[in-house]
């Protein structure tokens, strides 16, 4: 897979360069593969039509998307993601400067510095974890029906709140802390990102992920084998499935 890839991006580089004509092929290519769930290929075809149609701020967070999204695939190192986050943020950080009122902009640079907190120190992740809160939230000023924006900082509280007295302490006196969270507050905006996007099935599983850690158990069930139950729709949808089936299994 990785040598496909390798072959497609060398390709795309050796291609000439494209015009404005072939800007929207591109991204209906682009978008296309983005379907299919592939966002290595969909990756090719943005940073080709960014070629042909430069600082596009739409593009610029289609391409941060994708390259967020490839950190989820098989077969990623810890470096490799490290390295992927880095350049999502570099992206949607363009994105963000070109059009700062654009709400997928600032919801593309939370999930980065998502991303790149999952694989660093303990003082990179308390900033990476302040700047996802500070982005998704602007993004949710901007656009309150963001789905995945509740998502986002639905995963935020839950990360925060169910962190040890002890590591509570030590973030306290070493690193200042980070900004108060709760489980309540996680549930609401997994259930409101529900209410906006029913069928995407990572919102049910991470929804029963907040009840479980809130002792909810049968009603963390449900929604576990709700979100089993739905089609994949998003590249994270196969890694939170395997993650709902093996939960699943404990509570048996």
């Amino acid at each position: 897979m990785k040598r496909a890839f390798l072959f497609l991006a060398l390709l795309a580089l050796a291609l000439p360069g494209r015009g404005a004509d072939d800007f929207d092929t591109l991204v209906k290519q682009g978008l296309a593969a983005e379907a299919r769930l592939d966002p290595r290929a969909a990756l090719v075809f943005f940073r080709q039509a960014d070629v042909a149609k430069p600082n596009d701020p739409v593009i610029l967070q289609k391409i941060a998307q994708q390259l967020s999204d490839s950190t989820s695939l098989p077969l990623t190192t810890k470096e490799e993601r490290r390295k992927l986050a880095t350049e999502a943020i570099a992206f949607a950080q363009r994105a963000t400067t070109l059009a700062p009122k654009r709400a997928d902009n600032l919801l593309s640079l939370a999930i980065g510095y998502g991303k790149l907190a999952l694989d660093s120190g303990t003082r990179a992740k308390i900033e990476n974890s302040r700047l996802v809160k500070r982005y998704v939230e602007d993004a949710l000023a901007l656009d309150p029906k963001s789905d995945w924006a509740h998502h986002v900082l639905a995963r935020w509280h839950v990360e925060v709140a169910s962190l040890g007295f002890a590591d509570r302490v030590a973030l306290r006196v070493v690193y200042g802390g980070l900004p108060a969270a709760s489980l309540a507050e996680a549930i609401a905006h997994f259930q409101r990102a529900i209410e906006l996007a029913p069928q995407q099935a990572s919102h049910h599983i991470e929804l029963a992920f907040a009840l479980l850690a809130d002792g909810r158990k049968a009603d963390a069930r449900k929604e576990f084998q709700r979100g089993l139950e739905l089609p994949d729709l998003m590249v994270v949808d196969a890694g939170a499935k395997e993650r709902a089936r093996a939960a699943l299994a404990k509570l048996k």
